[in-house]
């Protein structure tokens, strides 16, 4: 079941946000919003990456650091630009796989005969 309190948090794809990403989109958030995040990064996945990031974040606005814009071009879940769909071309797709001559469980071998 879906946790409610992913519905209110400052970033509403914080769960599915790279480690880059987080580091540039929180510099927008103000200190409640970040104290807010790293609650329930800890309550959830407790990930030491992203304690480790928020607690940083936390450390500078609380020193007098002001939030900003952040990166626009911090990677976004949301906006996948580059290739979608499966990778697999005629020219990246194995070679047809021929059974092993001695048979398979569906194909037993069949009897050579009497070599006489």
């Amino acid at each position: 079941m879906a946790d409610p309190a992913r519905n209110t948090l400052p970033l509403p794809d914080y769960d599915h946000l790279p480690i880059g990403g987080l580091q540039s989109r929180i510099r927008s958030l103000a200190a409640e919003e970040v104290e807010e995040l790293l609650a329930y990064e800890r309550s959830h996945g407790d990930r030491r990456p992203a304690t480790e990031v928020l607690s940083a974040r936390l450390e500078q606005l609380r020193a007098g650091a002001r939030p900003s814009s952040g990166d626009p071009a911090a990677l976004r879940p949301e906006r996948h630009e580059g290739h979608h769909g499966s990778r697999v071309s005629p020219a990246t797709s194995p070679q047809p796989h021929n059974p092993p001559p001695h048979g398979t469980p569906d194909q037993p071998a069949q009897p050579k005969g009497d070599r006489t």
